[in-house]
């Protein structure tokens, strides 16, 4: 049951946070400086635990954490950017953006879904959606390769205890298994 909970939980804890964090006007200049920040923490987390997988007992289990804590953290990162630059000049977004708004268009970007609703109309508001979705095809493409690159590579080694791999491959028969 815990392999499901800290995922999940660490999750909700990142919404949490970003529900309740004080995000105002008194940030207004600093929101491209604290993207890129935000984006460098997240580059930077992300390395940690691509060799946190490659160290792990249970690198499959210890893949669903990374992205239970890498996907929302990029996604909540843009939505606060997007919810700022609305704060900082109204009319940047079709309609104006409460928290809520701005992780919806946020996931609406990430998914691919644009349903069309929630717009970028001033250019700033166009470039930070740009980036985002430039970071959605690294995140989902070259981000998820490497993921489970690590994985495999963690399961090739055999078990930490220095027992022999298990018959038909470190995953059991036909590649898939637990964590």
């Amino acid at each position: 049951m815990s392999v499901v909970l800290r995922p999940v939980g660490t999750a909700t804890g990142l919404v949490l946070a970003y529900y309740l964090l004080p995000l105002d006007k008194r940030f207004e200049g600093s929101t491209a400086v604290g993207l890129v920040l935000g984006l460098a923490a997240v580059a930077a987390l992300f390395t940690w635990q691509i060799r946190s997988i490659m160290r792990s007992s249970r690198p499959r289990l210890r893949a669903v954490e990374a992205l239970a804590t890498t996907v929302p953290l990029f996604l909540l990162l843009f939505a606060g950017a997007y919810y700022l630059l609305e704060q900082a000049e109204p009319g940047s977004f079709s309609e104006p953006l409460s928290r809520t708004d701005a992780l919806y268009f946020a996931l609406t970007v990430f998914s691919t879904v644009g349903f069309g609703d929630i717009t970028p109309h001033a250019e700033q508001a166009r470039i930070v959606t740009m980036v985002q979705m430039s970071g959605d095809i690294l995140l989902v493409g070259v981000a998820a390769h490497v993921v489970v690159g690590a994985v495999q590579s963690a399961l090739g080694r055999g078990p930490a205890d220095g027992s022999p791999p298990a018959p038909g491959g470190a995953s059991g028969p036909g590649g898939a298994g637990g964590g």
